[in-house]
């Protein structure tokens, strides 16, 4: 049986393709009666209605209807139905909604919905905003189309809304025809043929507006020349849309049908922002009576997603969304064009009887993602039949990648070619063969080959017309290269030989082996002549741009050495990772080899190298390999094709950094680009080639060639953003780090053979520091470690017998490298053993570190340390000098206790000489400001405590040093006996005794004249004032209690004596102020405030110590008694009222001289009237000579 006679409805009818939302014509009777309601497209008649019809009794703000569906799923189809259905359209005598009761007839309840709808009146504007959106698309497109549409359905010229206005205007005053009739007769022709050219009518068209509407003809004019009109706001298209709505019948709708609204928007915000808007005034205004209905094929969510803080808004106004899924179309496709009739189904079955295994084995794909197979069953197969089930996968996927990639713009794109019309196309280019034969998939090509770019056809026109030439190229060539373009966008299935072999079998009998030989031939056809490329195992459609630029890019030269380069990158940076090999608690750096190139820096331990198919054959020969694998693994790398698919990586990055890419044209920029994309596949195949070469090579490990093979492996985490090729990647890389670590595992116990003289490890500077104290003690010889310990000073031994200095730097280095491998902190563990058991010196700087010193695990462990940290074997002081040192610590410190072992007796020294220069620089400081006896032996003493530190650093040296000193030493220490004593006992007094000669400083010539005072003062003096190392001065120190005692008596005396003789003129001057002022009123204050004065001097006479200080106090109490007089007198003498008078002649100003009683009056002592003579006369002289210059004396 033909295919052509198995189907129920005749396969060469004409079924319109092509779904055109504005298309109404003969058609549309065909598509009504055809259009099948699948359980989605009944689920989604439901939602819609159930919402349509509660708004009747419930109006709402809620009008707004998203209908989503990929490429090709009827989703415009679906829109056109529910305009049909809405605005029940009679067509030949039958209505709509009678149309659709027998395609209901199961589910009455649902048609109920809909025919309830349909009963009240209901105007659809239905159309493509992709087709009749201005081609000036800005932020208000989406507004002007609307208002387009609206007006074009009031029969007003919508394009330009200057004169839909103008129409609108001339409605409304009901001159419509008047101004049509009018028109004509001056234009010759009707106004609805003319109007939307109607700029060159100018006079016409201003002759009739002054007729029919009366305008003058400068208001005509302006009105033709204006653009005030020109323009429309939401707000005001809103407005009239109510209005409109308005005045029709209670429960009218008008419904805005637009379809591909989502294209036609796209990633424009200002557009979706429009949209937004003008959705949201329409549900608030219009109460539910006008809809807005739209088409896209991403769902709202995702077209707002990026910007879901600025359109969140429009999701609640498009509340009711529809998603048309595959299955619908599948369903479609299956019911309209693939119904078979029963004669059929039965042949069918019987196929399927026989050849069931046969097409289980033929449809079976390799790397796919996407689940495509063949068929489940015989229903199935008769269903499907002669197409296969993932036919309908791919075939959706291939469209709607075309559409992106290769469509010629907005023609394809306002013209939907259904994949129902290329499934007929398919089913009729076979309908002639017989019931073996199956649809390949390459004839869908034919379907939409007149929607392509002029880029792609050329190439598949150009290799037809090679094959018609018989120019290298069989026709058969052509149609797997129309299947490559098919499946050239899509990721779902893999181009390689297989999978092709696969989408080319037009036969369920055919021999799969035998196709894919002749694919092979075909593609090896294509690929000689630059029609496709071959990237990894996969083949590529290639346009005619891109077969310039993959002729250019394979002609391009990469060197060997960069491409070994990106192979050690590739190795170490993705699949062995590791730059250190954990071995137990160890980690051992190798060095990293890919043919002769080392890949980062060399470190001259292991080394873990890897062949390539690059290397020199000679360099892979089996003895070479055993011997150069000494101390080394070497991996030859097995035979896969990594070494292309990394070079024609490198020669797509080298093509593209050689051109100045952003000056080319956008089409080549956009191949480039691909390329790059391609660069990076090349670079996953690669790795996972590279991967599978280790698994596969051949291992030598030193001296040995060893058979490995892959152990357990942790299933590796799969990331979400992983493709299957990339996560196939990471098990292999896994598998190939699991052998390796084999490989090195084995390398590692061979190349260490003095590993095991560790037999603890330490793990922190504690352990080191526990072991340099001690605080673990361990029988002798039974120490951990000792067997190591003894290397490292069998190693120093040598070294001091060849006086060469070692660092522990040098020990570091030495004992982690072959054939130790030891850790670092393990080493510095070894070590400290050593050095707690005095078989080591550490010196740092020169100077002998201590196992106590806290830094000193620092020195064996820091890089910034070890090469100033020196250590040698032990040389110890003479048991004779230990002794005679162990005597002078006892004797000079006065302790019994002093150690005998070498380290302890050092530390010691070093601890007490230390504490010992600190107790005598404290008494040198205390020295500053005083003049206590012999500093010079203080300072002496702290010179020695230097000399004997001086030699710190060497343990021979200190103590040689300290015998050395023997003798200073104890000279010292009995020399500083008494200034011990002295600190101890006598510097109070002495520090006494030398304040109260200070104190006294300023009453010396008062003491003086007291003798016993006087020498008790002198004597102070002798004592305290010291000169140089007079030991004599201890024994004086105790008279000082005595000698002060008597100063103090004395001073005492005096200062009594005084204070007597001032209170006498305290008491004389108080006397005289009081017998001066007398009774008199006006003196008062002047008496309290004189009183007050001089019971502040009784006090301070009461306070002072000071003989001086008492004796300043006499001037000063004359001098205020004598102005306190004067103010008296001044006080009591009467105010006399002198009349005016003419004042007379000025008199020339006294000249008159002040003198001080206390300059005239001197101190002195009178025991004779003849001293009293001349104690009078002497001021008599004196007061005469000072009036020969001046006119008086006043005394103060």
């Amino acid at each position: 049986m033909t295919i052509q006679n198995m189907f129920a409805d005749d396969i060469n009818r004409k079924i319109n393709g092509v779904i055109k939302v504005d298309q109404d014509d003969e058609s549309t009777e065909q598509e009504l009666n055809e259009y099948v309601i699948t359980r989605e497209l009944k689920r989604h008649f439901i939602t819609f209605f159930n919402y349509y019809d509660d708004a009747f009794e419930h109006p709402t703000n809620d009008i707004g209807v998203w209908i989503s569906g990929f490429f090709g799923s009827g989703k415009s189809h679906f829109l056109k139905m529910l305009s049909y259905i809405l605005e029940n359209k009679t067509i030949n005598g039958i209505s709509t909604v009678e149309r659709f009761r027998k395609k209901f007839a199961d589910d009455p309840a649902t048609f109920m919905l809909i025919d309830k709808a349909t009963k009240y009146k209901a105007q659809t504007i239905l159309f493509n905003i992709d087709i009749e959106g201005f081609s000036n698309k800005d932020k208000t497109a989406v507004l002007r189309v609307f208002a387009k549409m609206f007006y074009n359905h009031l029969g007003f010229l919508g394009e330009d809304l200057k004169v839909a206005k103008l129409e609108q205007f001339i409605e409304k005053q009901g001159k419509t025809e008047e101004f049509q009739r009018v028109f004509e007769e001056k234009n010759g022709a009707p106004w609805m043929e003319t109007r939307d050219s109607f700029g060159f009518f100018e006079d016409d068209v201003v002759a009739t507006l002054m007729e029919v509407l009366g305008m003058s003809e400068a208001s005509a004019r302006n009105w033709f020349d204006g653009t005030e009109t020109a323009e429309i706001s939401i707000a005001q298209l809103v407005s009239e849309i109510k209005e409109y709505v308005d005045s029709k019948p209670a429960n009218f709708r008008l419904l805005f049908m637009v379809d591909e609204v989502g294209q036609y928007i796209g990633t424009d915000t200002n557009l979706l922002l429009n949209l937004q808007s003008l959705v949201e005034k329409v549900g608030s205004e219009c109460g539910g009576k006008v809809w807005i209905v739209c088409t896209g094929q991403e769902a709202i969510d995702e077209i707002i997603k990026v910007r879901m803080d600025e359109f969140s808004r429009i999701q609640a106004r498009f509340k009711i969304r529809l998603s048309l899924s595959s299955s619908a179309v599948d369903e479609v496709i299956q019911k309209r064009l693939l119904t078979k009739t029963p004669e059929a189904a039965k042949v069918l079955q019987s196929v399927y009887a026989q050849n069931d295994y046969v097409m289980k084995n033929l449809f079976s794909f390799t790397d796919s993602r996407l689940d495509i197979k063949g068929y489940s069953g015989e229903s199935q197969f008769v269903m499907d039949y002669p197409f296969v089930p993932y036919q309908f996968i791919l075939i959706q996927k291939i469209f709607s990648e075309i559409r992106k990639h290769g469509a010629a713009g907005k023609h394809y794109s306002g013209a939907e070619r259904s994949m129902l019309d290329g499934f007929q196309i398919v089913a009729k280019s076979i309908q002639d063969r017989d019931e073996h034969a199956i649809a390949p998939l390459y004839p869908f090509y034919d379907s939409i080959h007149s929607f392509l770019d002029g880029s792609i056809r050329r190439v598949i026109e150009r290799c037809q017309k090679a094959a018609d030439n018989g120019n290298g190229i069989e026709d058969y060539d052509v149609n797997v290269l129309k299947l490559l373009y098919l499946i050239r966008y899509i990721d779902d299935v893999k181009a390689n030989l297989d999978n092709i072999a696969i989408l080319m079998a037009d036969d369920i009998r055919t021999d799969k082996i035998e196709l894919r030989g002749k694919v092979q031939k075909s593609l090896d056809r294509l690929k000689s002549q630059n029609y496709i490329d071959q990237r990894g195992d996969a083949y590529v459609f290639l346009t005619d741009e891109e077969q310039d630029i993959a002729r250019t890019i394979s002609n391009t030269f990469v060197d060997t050495a960069k491409i070994v380069e990106r192979i050690g990158q590739m190795i170490f940076g993705n699949i062995y990772t590791t730059k250190k090999y954990r071995y137990g608690k160890y980690d051992f750096p190798f060095d990293e080899m890919v043919d002769t190139t080392a890949i980062g820096a060399t470190t001259g331990g292991m080394c873990l190298r890897f062949l390539t198919v690059a290397a020199d054959a000679e360099d892979k020969q089996k003895l070479r390999l055993m011997t150069e694998s000494k101390g080394c693994a070497i991996v030859v790398l097995a035979d896969t094709p990594y070494y292309e698919s990394l070079e024609n990586a490198m020669k797509i990055r080298k093509y593209v950094k050689q051109r100045n890419v952003n000056q080319m044209a956008k089409s080549v920029q956009d191949i480039i680009r691909d390329q790059q994309d391609e660069a990076e596949k090349y670079d996953t195949v690669a790795l996972g080639m590279l991967a599978d070469s280790i698994i596969h090579g051949i291992f030598y490990v030193d001296g040995e060639k060893l058979e490995l093979k892959v152990g357990s492996i942790a299933t590796p985490k799969r990331d979400e953003k992983d493709s299957e090729e990339k996560y196939h990647n990471k098990i292999e890389a896994a598998k190939a780090k699991n052998i390796i670590d084999q490989a090195l595992e084995y390398l590692v116990a061979h190349v260490y053979s003095e590993l095991d003289l560790i037999t603890k490890n330490a793990e922190t500077d504690a352990d080191v520091f526990d072991i340099l104290t001690g605080a673990n003690p361990q029988m002798g010889g039974m120490e951990d470690n000792r067997d190591a310990a003894a290397k490292i000073e069998e190693y120093l031994e040598v070294q001091h017998m060849k006086r060469l200095p070692t660092s522990m730097d040098d020990i570091q280095s030495r004992y982690q490298a072959i054939p130790y491998g030891w850790r670092e902190i393990d080493i510095a563990a070894v070590v400290a053993l050593l050095i707690y058991k005095q078989k080591v010196t550490i010196k740092y700087g020169g100077t002998t570190i201590h196992s106590g010193n806290p830094k000193l695990s620092d020195m064996l462990r820091k890089k910034s340390e070890r090469g100033k940290t020196m250590i040698s074997i032990k040389q110890s002081p003479s048991a004779q000098k230990m002794k005679a040192a162990t005597n002078i610590m006892r004797e000079y410190f006065d302790r019994m206790d002093i150690p005998d072992d070498e380290e302890s007796l050092v530390k010691l020294i070093i601890d007490k000489f230390t504490e010992q220069k600190a107790h005598y620089t404290e008494l040198n400081q205390r020295y500053e400001g005083h003049k206590y006896p012999e500093r010079d032996k203080v300072i002496s003493a702290i010179q020695l405590m230097d000399d004997v530190l001086s030699q710190q650093k060497d343990n021979i040296a200190l103590v040689n040093r300290l015998v050395q000193d023997e003798d200073k030493l104890m000279d010292s220490k009995e020399d500083l006996q008494l200034v011990e004593g002295f600190f101890k006992n006598q510097v109070a007094v002495f520090d006494a005794a030398v304040k109260l000669e200070a104190d006294l400083h300023n009453d010396l010539s008062y003491l003086q004249r007291d003798e016993e005072t006087n020498n008790a003062l002198n004597q102070i003096r002798l004592i305290t004032v010291v000169h140089g190392s007079d030991c004599q001065v201890y024994k004086r120190i105790p008279e000082l209690n005595g000698l002060m005692n008597t100063v103090r008596a004395g001073h005492d005396k005096l200062l009594e004596a005084k204070r007597e003789k001032l209170l006498e003129i305290v008491c004389q001057c108080m006397s005289e102020i009081h017998t001066a002022a007398g009774l008199d009123t006006q003196c008062r204050n002047i008496i309290s405030s004189a009183d007050n004065y001089f019971n502040q001097k009784k006090s301070e006479i009461a306070e002072k110590k000071s003989l001086a200080l008492l004796d300043a106090l006499v001037t000063q109490m004359w001098s205020y008694k004598d102005d306190t007089l004067d103010r008296i007198e001044i006080a009591k003498k009467p105010v006399e009222v002198t009349p005016p008078v003419v004042p007379p002649k000025p008199q020339p100003k006294k000249r008159i001289k002040n003198v001080y009683r206390q300059a005239i009056f001197k101190a002195d002592t009178l025991e004779s009237q003849a001293d009293v003579d001349a104690y009078v006369e002497r001021i008599r002289s004196y007061l005469t000579a000072l009036l020969t210059d001046c006119d008086g004396i006043k005394l103060n």
